[in-house]
This record gives structure tokens, C-alpha cells and sequence, in this order.
């Protein structure tokens, strides 16, 4: 219950987050740091907790997993995506395509329900790419390891 209520208050104060961007960049590589750092500071800190759990939980873990791990929710970042939209957009599931992407509420229907695909897209290294397209869904053991962790933000 505390966690839903920070993330309710980050999702109105921004300011309130604080992620480790100098532990994130460190992992990443150079064509992957402008990615993680268009994110929106509340998506950074959430990409920063759950590569840490990662690593706490699968300390043998590769360094594309970690790095999936810091760009799962980069698909975010393709346009605002206001507080209002980031609650609605987790209460309620409507049918979108994934393209065009659109303005206004639609829009933030869309990276909601295909930001993991729009990230995929964007990211060169085919294994982070793969584990981060399929994050919501499984289909990989990392793919399955960085859901369950995600899970638990």
C-alpha cells in the first residue's frame, strides 16, 4: 500500500523522484544512455529499482539483462505522458492500434499498451531489444525474470 501511494505522489510531484542516473549510465551503453535519459525522471527511478532487484535476485545476471532491465519502460518517453493519463491509462485497458501514435488521451492509450514495443524499436542490441519487447509477456528467462521483478513496483 505505501509503495501505490508514492508512486500516486511521484505521479503529481516528479520532483519527489530520485533515481540513480551516474549507477543506470554506468551499465549502459553510449547509444542506449540517450534513451534512459529522455525518460521521465519517475520511469528512471522505476527502471533504476528494478534493475537493482534484478541484480540482487540474479546476481549472475548478464549485463544485456540489467540493461534491459533500465530501458524496459524507455517506450514512455515518445511523448508526454501526463499524470491524469498515467492513471487512467493503468485503470482502464482500451483497444489502440500501436500506430500512428496519436495526441491527447489515445495517444497515451498507446504507450500504455505499447510502450514495450516502441522502446524494442528504438534499442540496437538485439538481446536487449528482445527482453524488453517481451517483458509483459514472458517468452524468455529474462524476459520472465525482469516481469516478476517489475511486477513488484
Amino acid at each position: 500500500m505505501r509503495k501505490r501511494i508514492e508512486r500516486l505522489l511521484k505521479a503529481f510531484f516528479p520532483h519527489l523522484a530520485r533515481p540513480d542516473d551516474a549507477w543506470a549510465l554506468g551499465w549502459l551503453k553510449e547509444d542506449e544512455r540517450g534513451l534512459y535519459l529522455a525518460m521521465d525522471v519517475r520511469d528512471r527511478e522505476h527502471a533504476v529499482q528494478v534493475a537493482r532487484r534484478l541484480l540482487e535476485r540474479y546476481p549472475q545476471a548478464p549485463d544485456y539483462a540489467v540493461r534491459a532491465a533500465l530501458l524496459h519502460d524507455a517506450g514512455k518517453a515518445l511523448r508526454p505522458y501526463r499524470p491524469l493519463e498515467r492513471i487512467l491509462t493503468g485503470l482502464v485497458a482500451l483497444p489502440v492500434p500501436p500506430h500512428p501514435l496519436r495526441r491527447g488521451l489515445m495517444g497515451a492509450f498507446q504507450v500504455r499498451r505499447y510502450h514495450a514495443e516502441y522502446a524494442a524499436s528504438r534499442i540496437q542490441d538485439r538481446l536487449v531489444a528482445e527482453i524488453v519487447r517481451l517483458h509483459h509477456v514472458g517468452g524468455s528467462p529474462w524476459a520472465e525474470r525482469l516481469r516478476a521483478v517489475d511486477g513488484e513496483f
